[in-house]
């Protein structure tokens, strides 16, 4: 999986197809991303002492096939590549634009 924490994303499957977010988590080993304002639950919380219970919203994870990064150059979602810098550094880059990502 070519993706990290704070890569803005697009969902390009499912029933939050063209919602678009920052991810917040990678879930490597679950092969999973969350992103921010995508696939809202309602999530049951029961009360302790400290806080009172109730029905929350959260993000719950996308596969990480139903997700695409966003070109920073172009705008439009846009494949992952690899490449290598001048200092011998692997990079991320946008195959759409060759734009390095990070």
């Amino acid at each position: 999986m070519n993706f990290k924490v704070g890569d803005e994303a697009i969902v390009i499957a499912g029933s939050n197809k063209g919602k678009t977010g920052k991810i917040i988590k990678t879930l490597r080993n679950e092969n999973k991303v969350i992103i921010e304002g995508a696939n809202i639950v309602h999530k049951h919380v029961k009360g302790n002492g400290q806080t009172s219970g109730g029905i929350i919203d959260v993000e719950a994870p996308i596969d990480a096939s139903n997700v695409m990064i966003i070109d920073p150059k172009t705008k439009k979602r846009t494949r992952i590549g690899k490449s290598v810098d001048k200092n011998g550094k692997k990079i991320r880059i946008a195959k759409k634009s060759n734009e390095k990502l990070d």
